[in-house]
């Protein structure tokens, strides 16, 4: 899993790209009880998440740039202990600006500030560690040349906010820095209007309701969020509405009104009721037609939907420039239609 796998829609953080300066800023640590023992390495890495291998870490403590109480270590193997204080920098990884790829794209909206672009599944926004091509921004590159926004630096040329690699639909695009500033801070200010479709896993007892809980990162796997009532965990609300029931699964609208990593996976989840064939939060990336149709015989078989079936149905923001009101919608893809299609045939509420 890569680390587009934890983003979330809230606007980005803008980065330089300049050899001096670091991917990231420098990570401090205090090693708690539970983890006493730990390899150096095992420990920074796990800390880093998806952005830095183990072996990167590895010449990182070698090289002296991460330190224990002040002081290198240079030992990967090192033991960490309770009450270590770790100083953690690593070096921006070398790479180039994103290559043009002529990479279709399904374009909503356009003018000259600002497009909407309807975001196949299966693609990762802006490149990252372990893909650099076939990226949203790649084809932004191709599509725009040098008519995008680059407040967040060229591996992020355009990008506003982000959409999970595997969710479909309404992405919004910046052609110029100060369109990108103004639409960022509508983000912030919780003044765009985000609509999302999914197929969740389960029925849920009310028609309409809200789902209200504070998320955190998981405490033993860090591609993962949860909801927690800890101090530290960031309020979080979401609204929803069932569009239709069947016999185990329901078609909801989805309304987060906050923008967390995951935030619509883990408030389906916590009521019981997770994305279909979402993997990280439901254990299962994929629905076959045998799952809605017992004793199907095994040659009339086949998979109606491979990855987590959310999509960004709907944007409506303030356009930064006119002030008109904008309203775009992408369309179900045809995966989510294929499973409503069976669920209507093979899954009727009696």
């Amino acid at each position: 899993m890569s680390a587009e796998d934890l983003e979330d829609d809230l606007p980005l953080e803008p980065i330089a790209l300049t050899p001096s300066v670091k991917l990231r800023e420098p990570l401090e640590l205090l090693v708690m009880v539970k983890s006493e023992g730990m390899r150096l390495d095992q420990y920074v890495q796990l800390h880093l998440g998806a952005d830095f291998s183990r072996s990167e870490v590895q010449r990182a403590i070698e090289s002296g740039t991460i330190t224990v109480n002040t002081k290198p270590i240079l030992k990967p193997a090192y033991k960490v202990r309770k009450n270590d204080r770790l100083h953690v920098e690593m070096p921006a990884p070398v790479h180039d600006i994103p290559v043009p790829e002529d990479i279709p794209l399904h374009i909503i909206y356009e003018d000259e500030w600002l497009a909407v672009i309807n975001k196949p599944h299966d693609m990762v926004v802006h490149p990252a560690k372990g893909n650099w091509s076939g990226t949203l921004v790649n084809a932004l590159q191709w599509h725009f040349r040098e008519h995008l926004s680059t407040d967040n630096g060229h591996l992020r040329a355009g990008i506003v906010h982000r959409l999970d690699k595997d969710t479909s639909g309404v992405i919004l695009i910046a052609k110029d820095d100060l369109t990108h500033r103004n639409l960022s801070m509508q983000f912030e200010t919780r003044k765009i209007f985000k609509e999302y479709i999914a197929l969740a896993a389960g029925e849920l007892d009310r028609d309409s309701d809200y789902i209200e809980g504070a998320l955190k990162m998981h405490a033993h796997d860090r591609l993962r969020m949860m909801v927690s009532t800890d101090p530290d965990a960031k309020h979080a609300l979401t609204y929803y509405e069932v569009l239709e029931r069947f016999r185990g699964f329901a078609l909801v609208k989805v309304q987060p009104r906050t923008g967390r990593t995951h935030q619509i996976r883990v408030h389906l989840q916590h009521v019981g009721c997770p994305v279909l064939a979402d993997k990280l939060y439901g254990g299962r990336d994929h629905l076959n037609l045998s799952e809605l149709v017992p004793g199907l015989p095994e040659g009339e078989d086949s998979v109606l939907i491979g990855r987590q079936a959310l999509h960004a149905f709907r944007l409506r923001f303030r356009h930064p420039r006119t002030e008109q009101w904008i309203e775009a919608e992408a369309p179900l893809p045809a995966d989510i239609r294929r499973v409503l299609e069976a669920l209507r045939t093979h899954r009727p509420t009696r």
